[in-house]
């Protein structure tokens, strides 16, 4: 009962009433807190402050709350009613005494007044809506919230909206993150000077009060903390104690928002190291605090962190406040060395990491890393309450609170430097945490804020050691993970790596702390000082050298792995943040001169870490074989600094560079992942699974190339420069384990590689070489050369989007390094080489994006395709890129043929880097290529284009290279003499390329064909000998060459290295001679270089002596040699390029060129073929024969199904083909023959076997969507925009269906209009035919396949066998021909009486149901189908439930919905005529037969049938009013005239004969005209009505009276004065009616109008049911010709005279008799009710095209306005908003707060608002998505950028603008319902949208 008796005491005088808080009390506390503000006013205040300690103490006991909320014991709470009870009692108090005895609220308001704060300062959490602004910020990360963004002025900025993933805080007004011009108005003006001193006495209250109440909270952090037991994680009871704690906690965060008055209190607060000390230290007699105490210490201790007093007895007072925390001397000690800190985190650990600890120690061995990493003292209340808040997880409320004070200074330095303090305890707590990923966001959301300011990160490294904390942190982190390296030598590698398998590296634990890092060095004064710290660099390569190594894969060469590990993602992730990313931070500020010293540094620190690592695996100078790692990350520290310093720093590159012995081993690792490549790719490592395959591409692909394979490819360019090129070259080619393949014999034995592999290697080889040589991306580009490279290379392989290039061209991935994305360099570079594609729309297709695509300057000039081959991630990129060139060059008419790669020339090379040419000049390359070019002439096997391509690419290189011109004489005089040892006299490679070799000594497997020939020796003795003299050369081995090289380098170095035993793995490379039963034989080649490249020029031309030096011809050309006509083409033209460089290099060799070309070679004899080669020779032919026809007939398929596409998916174009058979041409064909596109079999649909039509029958509530106004509807994007419903079309009618079933029989009611506006049944097809049998059994073939489809086979969906387009139902066709030919000649001029009287007879007849037929049950399920197609609501009208009736209207209605969709379909009106599309795949006829079948069940009573009131007149008029109880029928006039015709049409028995119809027609359009004349009567006032009774009254006599409008007009309105139609117009109306004069124009034009609607959908129906073409005409005459189509217009009329409607009128009785009959319903009716009379009168139509909602030009302006709504149902903001673009209702997508009956709301509202079909617009995805039925699919975007392209997800945050054209198409889709054929991609939504 502890509360109830504090809150006794606090009541004071008062009696307790702990039950009902009593406004009594809440008075006392004001009035309490006002004296004891008076008491601590006075001068001499210790009374005062010793009573609200007393009062404080008993508010705040920490005793009760938690104890009996953790035990669940309601009572210890006391009366106040559960456990939260006696907390909020404390916060009312806190609140009343911080007010001093006033109002809180007006305390708060007063508080505000005096904030100062020119900083905004938002702090938000994730997920939310922030801005980044790149213009404006300095820092990367700097963030401003939405309302700061659209308040300050960014126009032209490069900025992005992104969604907040870790939370972040609003930067505005700090001009250390962004410039000040970006501030928006709110913090522009603020500036201290204005704000007045704070009073004394506000605040006074706040310091005495919130230390308690802060030292309360952490009583409670301390109390509610247990350590989670070993093996379970505590979270649950963690989050509980939070519970209890979020007001408490959400009071101090309101406290912040007050600003910075009271910020400031709360500064001094959570500071001041006094008040800590008195409240907290545990002495005193208060049992509770000395427990509290106690748990505070066990927590630290099982932290494994020591209290630094923990020896000493609690008792003693502390040292002084000064000691540093960091270097509390003697306690070092105490905690050992790392027993302590490994016993927390080390259990999970076996043995047999015992290696890994053995590191450790070493490394910890220093006393400054152990206090980093073992001891914490907490000297103020904010080192505390973080220290709770890292042990609790960093619970978000406590984090935002945290962050809200940083816009104080003081704090914002105090609260940093603790930070730093806990660093160490922040990444154990990390590494334990269960929810990582949380933590993580959590943590970086705090530290973004504190080291991205420069100032503060300067300040913390210099007081803090901060970077000391970082390194050694990251270091403790990562050696949790270490395992023993596998690389090179096993058993003996003393190096340790991480293991990428853990979970640390998995999940990417590490990257918060990494991210600081990064962070901290983007700023110049930090990243200095950690260049210059010698011991910094030492650890951080120790650091680095983790990495060194990892992921190790080793080939499997007998079984395919088991498992794939994918651990390769974590490796490469881990390169590149924790190593990569440091190391551009770095590189960043190694911009200049001035910073030599620190690139000396770091090469020294790095060369002394590589030189460990060797040591470490014990490597030598072989690598093992099979094995590789991509991961180098010393190498490539060392080669990018190396290409910095070269670049930016003037530093001389020898002085940085290593002994030669070194570079040999440097080299030989990237060089082993290089060849690596080119086995990968070669499929040799294919039994590791596609991992492998994955690590390959991931090495080149554009995020990681610039910190993987550039810096390899680099550093290996620096060793071939300095390393002896011979060696090089040598290694190269036996690493790629093509040694073997570079012999001049026919046949070779390759050890090291199977044959099948051997052509793509010596192809990777050659083509790394070429990359090798011919990049220059460090070589002496500069920034903006480099980056149009690489946009031409991305754009080359295919046109890109602009995001997709930003995204692919690789950046430096430090941010701050000066090339930014979309920077102005970017985009005038992209502007300089591609040109934009818009757009394109083709309806049905796809939608395009924006493209660029190169220019054809580019193609031209700077194609090239080295780098092409270097950043293709897929091999199938290259090919595509070389497509394209040959495209180019075919539409240019540059070349016609297959052009080869074109030769780029390349930037000059940098001084430092000239020795790398030397590769070209070495006579072990120059043998390569002889040779080579020799097997090519030769046709050896293995070898391709692509190696030829590449050899003459190397040779041109060369040329372009070559060392000064040599003078030609002295190289012919010493010739000979320097010849013996060796094939080629020099190393230049001009001078080589004419030096004949006569013959090689090669070995040669026994069988090989060399062998059998006589060699020249049998001849004689001495003519070998001269022979050898004259060059014979000997057997050369690319080994042995090396070898001996390599010797050479080891003798040359002095180092110890040279008493290194040889590695045992040395013999695995075949020396020359150890294979198997090699024999020598003796070549006669007697070919040059320049001999073999002529007749290769002849063997590709396939003619002899096809070269002929053209300057022969033309002396010009060696002067100006640059000739456009060399510089694309194909081998052919290569070749000749090369000889007249050749030739233009040395006389010499323009001389032995024309010598070659003089001696005419003698024809190439024809090979002799065996017979078993002519055997595979015929094989291949037939192969090839069989392929090509093969090929032939697929591209005749594929044609003859383009076509067919092409008509089936074009919506709108008319003139297509062959959908349906009908054979309408000749007249006497007597039925119609249907192809059934199962079984193709053509024939009639009969009644046994019936044909059906493939339909598609949808519900549509499109015609329902019509509005009358022109002006379309927006999307509102404000809360004062709504949209209102009731003026669509649907509206309309319902209301006016519910209006006649007021006052009207039910059964009347229902023949009087039509439904079907919402939710109404639309049939379309595709035109295929089928039997309904064959159909049956394709959907049980289907309902067994087991493939996921698009649709589900149990709602009877299926494709169209044919095209498949989706469908749902099959529409039997009737038998007999589908046109009645025979009866639609014109009609016999039979008199209209005859004609009427059968129609009535031929209705009179009730239509039996035909026996049951195949054909009458499936005319039964299609109807079944169309009823079940829509909701019952949509098909129930009727007041009686089940009534016949329903069924009748919902029949006809279904005949209306179609043509009335039909004719929105051809805009509106039919002037355009012709059978459109619409026409030729229309079912409506087939429809047609199955309605009226159905129809025909029903007869009307033929008393109630409307015909006769049409056509006859009824005798005694009041014979119906007689029974008043019985409601009345409705009278004609208020009946819709297209209903009726469809209802007396369907009545009729099919075939409905043409002159019937006719007669339909005719009768029905009088009483349209009564009906238009009508409510032309009601539209005008009392005067014109009684002038036009009088002028019409005059005409009534004339002969054609009842064909005048004006004498039937004042007809209408006499009959109608007689009712009491027009009565009380009186006052109200007349200012309603617009007094216009109606002219008898304009009343003509009213009048037509008014019937143009029907005559529209009789016309249709007409067309359809008898095949009658629409005549095309113009808009003014649509009446006219409709009318005589409809053959309304006698033969005889004359067209002079202005046109009449009237004239069309055929009357079957007397005019005046019936309109008199009509116009009496109607006044009998309007005596009673004279209003709803005359809103009955069947209104004008003025219904106008369906549209969707006009959306705003700019995406911002709805995302702004939906994506923080709340919505109208659960009134939260939704995860997902949608927004429907029919109606523009608002829903929830995806949400469970608003399910109804397992419905998600879009779904149901798909229901409710589009009959199943809903379009709604993603508010945070920008996207649209479409709800079919069941299915729904993603449509796309209507919103793009300014690079024409869609942001799906908003991921890139740039502005989106609408475009037009896109959402017309999403809108024509809608309209002609045709989602379903044009989107592909449907899935299930499973009601969950």
């Amino acid at each position: 009962m502890a509360a109830a008796a504090a809150a006794a005491a606090v009541g004071g005088s008062q009696p307790p009433q702990p039950e009902v808080p009593a406004p009594g009390l809440a008075l006392d506390k004001a009035a309490t807190a006002a004296h004891l503000k008076a008491a601590l006013s006075r001068p001499d205040n210790r009374a005062g402050a010793e009573e609200l300690q007393a009062l404080l103490e008993r508010v705040l006991s920490a005793e009760r709350p938690l104890a009996a909320a953790a035990d669940g014991d309601e009572a210890a709470a006391g009366g106040g009613g559960g456990p939260g009870a006696a907390e909020e009692e404390a916060l009312e108090w806190c609140k009343c005494l911080l007010a001093g005895g006033g109002g809180y609220e007006e305390f708060c308001a007063a508080v505000r007044a005096y904030d100062p704060a020119a900083l905004c300062g938002l702090v938000w959490t994730a997920n939310f809506v922030a801005y980044r602004c790149r213009t404006c910020g300095i820092s990367p990360c700097m963030s401003l919230c939405a309302e700061c963004f659209h308040q300050g002025d960014h126009t032209g900025h490069d900025f992005n909206m992104f969604r907040s993933q870790a939370g972040g805080a609003c930067d505005c007004g700090d001009s250390n993150v962004m410039r000040e011009s970006g501030f928006c108005k709110r913090h522009q003006i603020k500036s201290s000077s204005n704000i007045p001193c704070v009073p004394k006495d506000l605040l006074m209250m706040s310091e005495f009060v919130l230390p308690r109440f802060i030292f309360c909270l952490i009583q409670y952090l301390r109390e509610g903390y247990n350590e989670p037991a070993a093996d379970v994680p505590s979270e649950k009871d963690l989050n509980k104690v939070l519970q209890l704690l979020e007001p408490q906690i959400s009071f101090l965060e309101d406290l912040t928002k007050m600003g910075g008055a009271m910020r400031s209190v709360l500064t001094q607060v959570l500071t001041n190291q006094q008040n800590y000390k008195d409240l907290t230290s545990g002495l005193g007699e208060n049992a509770c605090a000395k427990k509290s105490h106690e748990k505070y210490l066990i927590a630290l201790k099982s932290s494994g962190l020591t209290y630094p007093e923990d020896k000493l007895v609690y008792g003693i007072q502390e040292p002084s406040a000064g000691t540093s925390t960091l270097a509390v001397e003697g306690f070092a000690g105490a905690t050992g060395t790392l027993g302590q800190l490994d016993s927390s985190d080390e259990e999970d650990q076996d043995g047999s990491q015992g290696l890994g600890k053995r590191k450790r120690v070493k490394l910890s061995s220093n006393t400054k890393d152990q206090s980093i990493m073992d001891v914490l003292k907490h000297k103020s209340f904010l080192e505390e309450l973080l220290f709770w808040t890292i042990k609790y997880e960093f619970p978000q409320k406590m984090v935002t609170f945290l962050l809200n004070m940083l816009p104080d200074q003081e704090y914002k330095v105090a609260f940093t430097k603790t930070f730093v303090q806990h660093y160490a305890f922040i990444m154990k707590t990390l590494k334990k945490s269960h929810e990582s990923d949380t933590m993580s966001n959590r943590i970086v959301h705090i530290s973004v804020q504190l080291f991205s300011n420069e100032e503060l990160a300067r300040q913390v490294t210099e007081e803090c050691q901060l970077l000391d904390i970082m390194v050694t942190v990251l270091l403790y982190m990562m050696e949790s993970c270490l395992i023993k390296s596998e690389l090179q030598d096993e058993e003996n590698s003393l190096h340790v790596v991480v293991n990428c398998g853990e979970a640390l590296l998995k999940n990417n634990t590490y990257w918060p702390l990494v991210s600081d890092f990064i962070n901290i060095l983007s700023h110049q004064s930090v990243a200095k000082r950690f260049l210059e710290d010698h011991g910094l660099l030492v650890t951080w390569m120790n650091f680095v050298s983790f990495f060194q190594g990892m992921n190790l894969n080793k080939r499997e060469l007998n079984e395919h792995v088991e498992f794939e590990s994918q651990t390769y993602y974590a490796a490469f992730a881990a390169e590149l943040e924790a190593c990569a990313q440091p190391m551009w931070g770095l590189l960043s500020h190694c911009k200049v001169r001035e910073t030599q010293e620190y690139t000396r540094n770091v090469v020294r620190y790095c060369l002394e870490a590589l030189q460990d690592w060797f040591d470490a695996i014990n490597f030598v100078d072989e690598p093992a074989p099979n094995q590789v790692t991509f991961h180098l990350p010393l190498h490539r520290y060392y080669a990018m600094f190396l290409s910095k310093a070269v670049k930016c720093q003037e530093l001389d590159l020898d002085s940085v560079l290593p002994d030669q012995e070194m570079l040999m081993k440097l080299m030989i690792h990237p060089l082993q992942i290089q060849a690596s490549l080119a086995e990968i790719h070669s499929n040799m490592w294919v039994r590791n699974g596609l991992q492998i395959k994955g690590q390959a591409m991931t090495y080149v692909q554009s995020h990681f190339c610039n910190s993987m394979i550039d810096p390899d490819i680099y550093l290996l360019q620096v060793c071939a420069s300095r390393l002896d090129p011979d060696y090089f070259i040598s290694s190269v080619f036996e690493r790629f384990k093509v040694v073997d393949l570079l012999t001049m014999a026919s046949q070779h034995q390759n050890t090291v590689l199977d044959a099948e592999h051997e052509r793509s290697m010596l192809e990777g080889a050659l083509t790394f070489l070429v990359i090798l040589l011919s990049l220059r991306l460090h070589l002496g580009m500069s920034d903006d050369e480099i980056l149009r490279a690489e946009m031409v290379a991305q754009l080359c392989m295919n046109d890109r989007t602009h995001s997709s290039l930003l995204d692919l061209i690789p950046e430096n991935p430090n941010p701050k390094s000066g090339i930014i994305p979309g920077s102005y360099s970017f985009e005038s570079v992209l502007s300089a080489v591609a040109d934009f594609k818009a757009p394109v729309f083709e309806p049905g297709g796809s939608m395009q994006q924006g493209m660029y695509t190169p220019k054809a300057e580019v193609w031209d000039q700077e194609f090239d395709p080295v780098m092409v081959i270097l950043r293709t991630v897929y091999r199938r990129d290259v090919q595509s890129a070389m497509d394209r060139y040959t495209a180019f060059l075919k539409q240019s008419g540059k070349f016609p043929g297959n052009p080869w790669p074109p030769y780029k020339k390349r930037t000059p090379l940098h001084p430092s880097y000239k020795g790398l040419m030397r590769l070209l000049h070495c006579k072990t390359l120059h043998i390569v290529l002889f040779t080579l070019l020799y097997k090519i002439l030769m046709d050896h096997q293995n070898l391709s284009e692509h190696v030829l391509c590449m050899v003459l690419y190397l040779i041109e290189l060369g040329l372009e290279n070559s060392a000064e011109e040599e003078s030609d004489e002295e190289a012919s005089v010493c010739g000979l003499e320097r010849c013996h040892d060796s094939w080629f006299p020099g190393s230049n490679l001009v001078s080589n390329m004419r030096h004949f070799i006569n013959y090689v000594r090669v070995r040669v497997p026994e069988t090989a064909p060399e062998v059998k020939r006589d060699s020249p020796a049998s001849t004689s003795s001495d003519s070998l000998g001269s022979l050898q003299n004259s060059g014979t050369a000997q057997v050369f081995s690319l080994v042995a060459e090396r070898r001996k090289k390599f010797q050479e380098i080891i003798n040359r170095s002095s180092s110890e290295a040279n008493q290194v035993v040889r590695p045992k793995t040395s013999n695995k490379w075949s020396a020359p001679g150890s294979a198997p039963q090699l024999t020598t034989a003796i070549l006669e080649i007697k070919e040059s270089i320049l001999s073999l490249l002529i007749k290769l020029h002849h063997k590709l031309s396939g003619k002899q002596n096809s070269y002929y030096p053209p300057w022969l011809d033309d002396i010009e050309i060696l002067i100006q040699p640059e000739i456009p006509k060399y510089s694309h083409g194909d081998g052919i033209t290569a070749v000749e390029r090369i000889l007249l460089k050749a030739a233009l290099q040395s006389r010499m060799n323009k001389r032995i060129i024309e010598e070659i070309c003089r001696k005419v070679t003698p024809p190439v004899p024809p090979k002799k073929i065996t017979a078993a080669e002519k055997k595979t020779l015929d094989k291949e032919e037939r192969r090839q024969k069989a392929r090509e026809r093969q090929q032939k007939l697929l591209a005749e398929f594929a044609s003859r199904q383009k076509s067919f596409m092409e008509t089936a998916m074009d919506v709108d174009s008319p003139e297509n083909d062959i959908p349906m058979e009908i054979t309408t041409a000749e007249p006497q064909v007597s039925e119609a023959v249907y192809d059934c596109v199962i079984c193709g079999q053509s024939g009639p649909s009969s009644e046994d076997r019936p044909t059906g039509l493939v339909v598609l029958l949808q519900a549509s509530s499109v015609l329902g969507q019509c509005r009358d106004n022109m002006e379309p509807k927006k999307l509102p994007v404000s809360e004062e925009e709504q949209i209102y419903p009731w003026d669509t079309c649907a509206a309309v009618h319902d209301v006016r269906l519910s209006l006649l079933q007021r006052y009207f029989k039910d059964s009347s009611c229902l023949l009087a209009v039509s439904i079907g506006w919402e939710g109404g049944v639309y049939v379309q097809t595709c035109g295929h035919t089928l039997h309904i049998d064959c159909h049956k059994s394709y959907m049980e073939s289907l309902r067994n396949d087991q493939v996921l489809q698009g649709f589900s086979v149990d709602k009877g969906e299926f494709t169209c066998p044919l095209c498949r387009q989706f469908a749902n139902s099959v529409l039997p066709c009737y038998p007999g021909n589908n046109v009645e030919h025979n009866l639609w000649q014109r009609p016999s001029n039979r008199n209209i009486q005859d004609l009427i009287k059968e129609v009535e007879e031929l209705q009179g007849r009730p239509g039996a149901f035909p026996s049951e037929t195949n054909l009458s049950k499936e005319m039964e399920s299609v109807m079944k189908d169309i009823k079940n197609t829509t909701q019952k609501k949509y098909r129930d009208y009727s007041k009686t439930p089940g009534s016949p009736d329903n069924d009748f209207l919902f029949m006809y209605s279904v005949a209306r919905t179609n043509l009335e969709l039909e004719l929105i379909h051809r805009g509106g009106n039919l002037c355009s005529g012709g059978a459109s599309t619409a026409g030729k795949r229309s079912c409506l006829n087939q429809l047609f037969h199955v309605l009226a079948l159905h129809m025909r069940l029903y007869s009307i009573d033929s008393e109630y049938n409307p015909w006769r009131k049409l056509t006859q007149l009824v005798g005694e008029m009041n014979s119906q009013l007689g029974n008043e109880e019985q409601q009345p029928e409705v009278p004609i006039l208020y009946h819709d005239v297209t209903s009726l015709l469809l209802v007396q049409i369907l009545m009729m028995p099919q075939p409905l004969r043409k002159d019937h119809f006719s007669c339909i027609v005719k009768v029905l359009f009088t009483l349209l005209y009564t009906q238009a004349l009508a409510a032309l009567s009601v539209k005008c006032n009392e005067e014109d009505r009684s002038a036009w009774t009088h002028t019409g009254a005059l005409k009534k006599n004339m002969c054609d009276a009842e064909k005048s409008y004006e004498v039937l007009l004042s007809f209408v309105i006499s009959e109608l004065s007689k009712g009491k139609l027009y009565h009380e117009e009186g006052t109200q109306e007349c200012g309603m009616v617009s007094p216009i004069a109606w002219s008898p124009e304009s009343m003509e034009k009213y009048l037509q109008d008014f019937c143009l609607p029907f005559l529209r959908i009789t016309s249709l129906l007409q067309h359809h049911l008898f095949g009658e073409d629409l005549p095309s005409c113009q808009e003014e005459e649509e009446f006219s010709v409709l009318s005589s189509c409809l053959g309304l217009l006698p033969t005889f009329y004359q067209t002079e005279h202005p046109f009449i409607s009237a004239s069309c009128l055929d009357w079957p009785v007397p005019a005046f008799d019936i309109i008199s009959q009509w116009c009496f319903e109607i006044n009998s009716f309007t005596e009673r009710h004279a209003e709803q009379g005359k809103a009955l009168l069947i209104p004008e139509s003025r219904w106008k095209l369906p549209h969707l909602l006009q959306l705003p030009e700019n995406y911002n302006t709805i995302f702004q306005y939906y994506h923080r709504k709340t919505c109208s149902v659960c009134t939260k903001v939704p995860k997902d908003p949608a927004v429907c673009l029919v109606c523009g209702t608002f829903v929830c997508l995806k949400g469970l707060c608003c399910k109804q009956q397992s419905y998600c709301e879009c779904v149901l509202h798909s229901q409710n608002c589009g009959a199943g079909t809903g379009i709604f617009l993603l508010i945070n995805a920008s996207v649209i998505i479409i709800i079919r039925g069941h299915r729904f699919c993603l449509w796309g975007s209507v919103y793009l950028d300014a690079h024409g392209e869609e942001d799906r997800d908003l991921r890139r945050g740039k502005p989106l603008y609408i475009c037009k054209e896109r959402y017309k198409v999403l809108e024509q889709q809608w309209i002609s319902h045709t989602f379903d054929h044009i989107n592909k991609r449907w899935g299930p939504h499973y009601n969950g949208l």
